[in-house]
């Protein structure tokens, strides 16, 4: 292969929904900081298999994973936020090298305004994606809501950008790349893996 082949995205997202995904670019940077992820209906299909002894199984999709991984190098913080809790999703979360995961959260407004607050951010600097009314707190407050498409009618109603890709299947990718792209660090990162596949 050409070592010096320069690849053009092909992936493309409306302008309007570019320009929502910058958030409010205070400081002079654009694009946006940080961005809160639900698990169930998003990093999942949502369905919830649990066995006969109660233990719970959880079908993760590796687009979604290489995602999550590709936000920190272009300057975004992942962080997942979960009103549920199992060794699966910990064991994804591990796997990924996510530094921010919070578990079994009932209050997930409070949880991240810690995490803002830790991180010196504010909502202005977020995103987040969830799919159901207990993600209404975040998904009402940060600078840019997204979406699957199987996501409840209410949630969908106050979205900027509903994916195509289905919640498991792609769906926290696609936010991912919105994002990246909307900070001006998709292309970049598109081409830095024409040489190696993991920056970690």
């Amino acid at each position: 292969m050409d070592r010096n082949r320069h690849l053009s995205p092909a992936l493309r997202f409306p302008a309007e929904t570019l320009l929502a995904a910058q958030g409010s670019a205070d400081g002079g940077e654009i694009g946006l900081k940080v961005c809160f992820f639900d698990v169930d209906g998003v990093l999942t299909d949502g369905r919830l298999w649990i066995g006969a002894e109660g233990e719970s199984v959880k079908a993760f999709h590796a687009l979604d994973g290489h995602g999550l991984k590709l936000l920190p190098q272009g300057g975004i913080t992942p962080v997942v936020i979960t009103g549920r809790d199992s060794p699966a999703v910990r064991r994804r979360v591990a796997d990924l090298g996510l530094a921010h995961a919070h578990y079994g959260v009932s209050d997930k407004q409070a949880v991240a305004q810690r995490v803002l607050q830790q991180l010196g951010l504010n909502w202005g600097d977020a995103a987040a994606m969830g799919d159901d009314w207990p993600d209404l707190p975040l998904l009402t407050r940060v600078a840019f809501a997204c979406v699957p498409p199987g996501a409840h009618a209410e949630v969908r109603a106050i979205a900027h950008h509903v994916t195509q890709a289905s919640a498991g299947a792609g769906a926290a990718r696609e936010c991912c790349d919105l994002l990246l792209m909307a900070k001006g660090r998709y292309g970049a990162l598109l081409n830095g893996h024409l040489t190696t596949l993991d920056a970690r």
